[in-house]
């Protein structure tokens, strides 16, 4: 949720946000006169009940035919103050519902435009030359015996798959030299819930325009995470953080789970667009002037772990139009997949500022004492998706794989070699 006073005193960068992000400007002015509305409601209850305080008062001193019209005087006074109050209520809801709705403001300084017009900020490391017919992660991960994707479809449907043998070695590793990279640099490993009630998903924002790729469980009314992001962020809900300890930097470990409602006919084949994988992610909690450098270190620290697995991959600058609710920037890391010969998305980090520290009311207390909202930002250190890229660049002629040297350690393999049927 964006501050109320940012509207009042900044509605002019609020407008610029909603136009960067291809959004309606004109709810800055529906805000506006509707804070203006409550705030009068607001005025108009608080006078009234003053007022019948001062009456009540008088009542007790009162006696004969003053008191009885005094008593009518405070009857009359009650229901008026109960209407304002209610009406001040009302008008105060409305406009948290409306704010809610509202997205973060975009970082100044974040493209403008729509999905394809991302800035490329860096390209890193040398797309593999072959000389052969490189074959794509699918057909590589079946003759390795490490994807199973026709089985995963028979027990659960299309976009479900079996990592095998070396498919579920490769994985473990992965996420585990991940979490260990996360270690080394200061965070705290979590295994998190992927069950959370439903203020945890509406606390991150993503109850919004994404909803629909979200899994839930109606009878029990909770959801299915996509990211870990969401029960790290709730960690620490309704909490005074000690501001002396900041940043707050977690890892957290987790299956996640997304509808990908929108997405048919889309990425089929294998294992890039699926219903459950699994990641780990990095969360930080740290004060709001922080929060710009901290969203570079998390970039830093996913491209040391690209850089580990000896990927090529380039550096994306996010436009405010393809940004989720909750972020203000967000870069992205995209690995190359030879057989597309094009870059695909494997890292995403978002700085969120403190949009949804006030959602989930996670603070800290500045130097005064006086609790501030803290930021929040999260960044994706390794994904299932990274075997597609990690498969497909590390090839040979033979069908065999190279598994990277930092990785040889975690998979205890140096080479995947195809499996005899």
């Amino acid at each position: 949720m964006i501050d109320l006073r940012t509207l009042r005193e900044h509605p002019d960068r609020l407008r610029e946000s909603q136009r960067a992000r291809g959004e309606d400007d004109s709810i800055v002015d529906t805000l506006l006169a509707l804070d203006e509305r409550r705030r009068g409601a607001l005025n108009g209850f608080e006078k009234l009940r003053a007022e019948q305080k001062i009456v009540g008062k008088s009542v007790s001193r009162a006696s004969g035919d003053e008191k009885v019209a005094l008593l009518d005087q405070a009857k009359e006074l009650a229901a008026r103050v109960k209407s304002a109050e209610g009406e001040s209520e009302r008008l105060g809801r409305e406009l948290d519902e409306r704010l809610g709705a509202v997205p973060n403001l975009v970082e100044e300084g974040a493209p403008y435009g729509g999905e394809d017009d991302y800035v490329v900020l860096e390209e890193i490391g040398e797309k593999p030359i072959f000389d052969f017919e490189p074959k794509d992660h699918l057909a590589l991960g079946e003759a390795l015996g490490a994807i199973d994707t026709e089985r995963g479809a028979k027990v659960s449907g299309a976009r479900f798959f079996y990592l095998t043998g070396a498919g579920a070695r490769l994985q473990l590793g992965l996420l585990n030299l991940a979490m260990n990279t996360a270690i080394d640099n200061g965070f705290t490993p979590m295994i998190t819930p992927v069950l959370v009630k439903p203020e945890a998903m509406a606390g991150t924002g993503f109850l919004g325009a994404h909803a629909g790729e979200i899994y839930r469980l109606e009878a029990d009314d909770l959801y299915l995470v996509g990211t870990s992001e969401v029960p790290l962020a709730a960690y620490h809900a309704d909490e005074i953080l000690d501001r002396g300890a900041l940043p707050y930097r977690y890892a957290g470990w987790s299956s996640c789970f997304r509808r990908e409602a929108g997405s048919y006919g889309k990425d089929t084949r294998g294992i890039i667009r699926v219903h459950q994988f699994d990641k780990v992610e990095m969360f930080s909690y740290c004060r709001p002037e922080d929060a710009h450098e901290e969203h570079l270190r998390l970039l830093a620290w996913e491209k040391e772990m690209l850089s580990k697995v000896e990927l090529p991959y380039r550096v994306i600058d996010i436009a405010g139009g393809d940004l989720g609710a909750s972020a203000a920037r967000k870069y992205d890391c995209e690995a190359w997949i030879p057989t597309q010969g094009r870059y695909r998305e494997v890292t995403s980090t978002s700085n969120c500022t403190d949009f949804q520290a006030r959602r989930l009311k996670v603070r800290y207390r500045d130097e005064d004492g006086k609790p501030q909202f803290v930021a929040t930002l999260n960044g994706t250190l390794a994904t299932t998706r990274w075997i597609v890229a990690i498969l497909e660049n590390h090839q040979q002629a033979d069908g065999s794989v190279v598994v990277p040297k930092a990785l040889r350690p975690y998979v205890g393999l140096d080479v995947l070699e195809p499996v005899k049927k």
